[in-house]
């Protein structure tokens, strides 16, 4: 069960269209949820516990023990309202409800983090510094400081899953028969293996950066699991080196740009002398990744003496644009509008 999966068992609980032996499960939960008191979670510790408690529920949906709960309609209502199941339901519609994570946990978490994932690793960097993790795939993680990452010890199934709170870099080892898939708060990125930045930090814009291949970003609420950067999802975004995709809070969606900084792609030269300046153009596209929009037409008698060394795109750009008055700016879905008058024709 992947945590999308997991919060969609909740959202059924809660609307008392529980599937056959779902109920069950989560009033399992429940009672452990009660044992030992409840006291509010403080919001660093909210993906932690959300991590636990969705492996809590893979573990009883694991046991061959477990028996199905009979059908709704057979059931006593009571038993959805009352007792430990309506402290869940409490909980449960705290951590779904506006966009919050107001759990509700035993006043010693440590075990029961334990005791519920103890086929998973939890990595908190509480250090300065970035920290590197391997995983079992191969798969390298670059994870910054004060955050955290929830990943299995062998990866089964046919997706690779990990939770991250904060921010990591991920060179990830390709293996297009087992999806990628990296859940935040808000976020799902899918990838067969590529590099790219993951940004999740709590009061924080949620980003997604690409280094190098491509890359599927999602909203984690209603995620399609089946998304790839082949297919990515229809409420998704898919994202090529140098894009970014940043989460609007108050709209739920993406938006699609480029990175502060884009990195150079190839290292061909970019010299030119007395070249069309389209031609200078398409060739930082193809260096950086980008797409620049121009008027062909405008631009037809326009030449230019120009080289480029390892100053940034921006930076090369603006030298372009004093050499020619002319200027640019940052376009919708990642692209770059360039401006120009025209040059006059030599005679």
């Amino acid at each position: 069960m992947t945590q999308a999966e997991f919060d969609d068992l909740l959202q059924r609980y809660l609307a008392g269209q529980s599937r056959p032996g779902e109920q069950r499960l989560v009033e399992q939960w429940s009672k452990q949820l009660g044992r030992a008191g409840h006291r509010p979670l403080p919001p660093h510790q909210r993906e932690e516990v959300r991590t636990a408690m969705w492996h809590r529920i893979v573990a009883l949906t694991a046991d061959p023990a477990a028996t199905p709960a009979p059908p709704m309609w057979l059931q006593k209502p009571a038993s959805f309202w009352t007792g430990p199941a309506l402290r869940w339901a409490a909980a449960a519609v705290l951590m779904l409800g506006a966009g919050g994570l107001g759990w509700w946990l035993p006043r010693h978490q440590a075990a029961p983090v334990t005791q519920v994932a103890t086929q998973w690793v939890r990595h908190a960097n509480i250090s300065a510094h970035a920290e590197s993790l391997r995983l079992a795939d191969g798969s390298q993680v670059t994870l910054s400081a004060h955050s955290s990452l929830s990943y299995p010890a062998a990866f089964t199934g046919p997706r690779r899953e990990v939770c991250l709170h904060g921010q990591a870099f991920f060179k990830v080892a390709k293996n297009p028969a087992q999806p990628f898939l990296v859940y935040t708060d808000k976020l799902l990125t899918t990838v067969l293996g590529t590099s790219f930045l993951v940004t999740a930090y709590d009061n924080q814009e949620s980003t997604v950066a690409v280094r190098e291949g491509r890359v599927a970003v999602q909203p984690r609420h209603g995620a399609e699991l089946a998304a790839t950067p082949t297919h990515p999802a229809t409420a998704g975004l898919l994202l090529l080196p140098n894009q970014q995709a940043t989460y609007l809070a108050s709209t739920k969606q993406l938006a699609k740009k480029l990175v502060k900084a884009p990195a150079l792609l190839t290292n061909e030269p970019l010299d030119f002398r007395n070249r069309p300046v389209a031609e200078v153009l398409t060739a930082l596209e193809h260096a950086y990744g980008v797409h620049i929009m121009y008027d062909s037409a405008v631009l037809r008698n326009c030449t230019i003496t120009i080289s480029f060394g390892e100053e940034p795109l921006f930076e090369q750009l603006d030298t372009l644009c004093k050499a020619l008055d002319a200027s640019y700016k940052l376009a919708k879905n990642a692209q770059i509008l360039f401006e120009s008058r025209g040059c006059k024709a030599s005679s």
